[in-house]
């Protein structure tokens, strides 16, 4: 009675684990957390960093799903109620994709449409691949690389990628007349991430690059204090256009930028 009664007070965790998961409605929580469980113990992951993976993953397969439910009612609804004057759309293609917004962006700094653009390139949990880089492995699930010499491989390539997109955009501006000098010759922009090591969602040392005329001399590596917050770069550009803040988000201390 006594084996009988131990067995079943051992089981009764995960059992009970799995049939709230269930309720919960937590379908990829339910079947990767044992798995996930095992790795982060390899890695010695704390309990934070192991549930923020799990939820992670809940939310990239809960989006996949909606995306194909998206897909299965667009082919149901059919081609026959898309009217001659629908326009094309967005390009199938990624890298298309980002070049058109990069041509719009140096066409509105051209006509003075506007002095200040973002552009996300690839937004945190991305589900993209990128077969044409031979990575067919998710981004988001990539970057989490757990120092797997083949992930950090692939990461390297979809960053190089992402690079060469961006020089692109900064070549077309810098072959772009703009009064006395080019449209790079009269800007100011940056470049980077929100994450030096995405392994561990670690945002120090967090490399961005600075370009165009506005920033004065080029060809500079400056190297700042650890745990400098990001927020001392955008207070310099605010102070460099005449805006006397002292703070920006958690920054409160210029940095030496412009030379």
């Amino acid at each position: 009675m006594s084996g009988t009664a131990n067995t079943a007070t051992a089981d009764t965790p995960q059992v009970l684990l799995e049939h709230h998961l269930k309720m919960l409605r937590l379908p990829t929580f339910l079947r990767e957390y044992d798995k996930v469980a095992r790795q982060c113990s390899d890695e010695s992951v704390d309990y934070p960093r192991y549930l923020l993976r799990m939820t992670e993953l809940e939310l990239l397969d809960r989006e996949r799903r909606a995306t194909e439910r998206r897909i299965q009612q667009a082919e149901a609804h059919g081609a026959s109620h898309v009217s001659v004057g629908a326009p094309i759309g967005v390009p199938d293609s990624f890298e298309d994709h980002v070049g058109l917004m990069y041509d719009l962006i140096a066409a509105a700094y051209q006509a003075d449409v506007t002095r200040v653009f973002t552009f996300m390139l690839s937004r945190e949990l991305s589900q993209r691949t990128y077969a044409n880089l031979g990575v067919t492995e998710q981004h988001h699930s990539v970057s989490h690389h757990g120092n797997d010499p083949d992930k950090i491989a692939k990461n390297v390539k979809i960053n190089t990628y992402h690079i060469a997109l961006f020089a692109k955009f900064i070549e077309k501006l810098h072959n772009t007349e703009d009064g006395d000098g080019t449209l790079l010759d009269h800007s100011m922009i940056f470049h980077g991430g929100g994450m030096g090591n995405p392994n561990g969602h670690l945002t120090d040392p967090l490399p961005v690059v600075g370009l165009g005329g506005g920033l004065g001399k080029g060809y500079r590596h400056i190297e700042l204090p650890t745990r400098t917050p990001v927020g001392d770069l955008w207070l310099s550009v605010a102070n460099k256009f005449g805006d006397k803040a002292n703070q920006f988000g958690d920054g409160n201390k210029a940095i030496e930028l412009f030379a």
